[in-house]
């Protein structure tokens, strides 16, 4: 079992950009693929992007693709997610999740991870 804190969040511009940090701790860290998710005000969690374990396989939702990129440093057992040219649509509680199912972590199913963040707020503001 492997424990996930999230850190990064907070308020910038639109246009501006935010990199959000998940130090995932447990013995076997390393085995684990992680998601990044995010729950806008008043609607359902969404998928954002997703790495596997070694981090040569990377998904990203399209409405994030070619602005946000999500990477990960083993060695420091933490995931990124650097954000940029963000949109006021890009509000919300972000939050990072790991599973060691590789077909749970590739298919991007918030509902079919195992082990959650407590969350970090992003708010943008125009």
């Amino acid at each position: 079992q492997v424990q996930l804190v999230e850190s990064g969040g907070g308020l910038v511009q639109a246009g501006g950009s935010l990199t959000l940090s998940c130090v995932v701790s447990g013995r076997t860290a390393s085995q684990y693929g992680v998601g990044w998710f995010r729950q806008p005000p008043g609607k359902e969690r969404e998928f954002v992007a997703v790495i596997n374990w070694s981090g040569d396989t990377t998904y990203y939702a399209d409405a994030v693709k070619g602005r946000f990129t999500i990477s990960r440093v083993n060695a420091k057992n933490t995931v990124y997610l650097q954000m940029r040219s963000l949109k006021v649509e890009d509000t919300a509680e972000y939050y990072c999740a790991a599973d060691r199912s590789a077909r749970t972590v590739l298919l991007g199913n918030p509902s079919t991870f195992s082990t959650w963040g407590q969350g970090t707020q992003v708010t943008v503001s125009s």
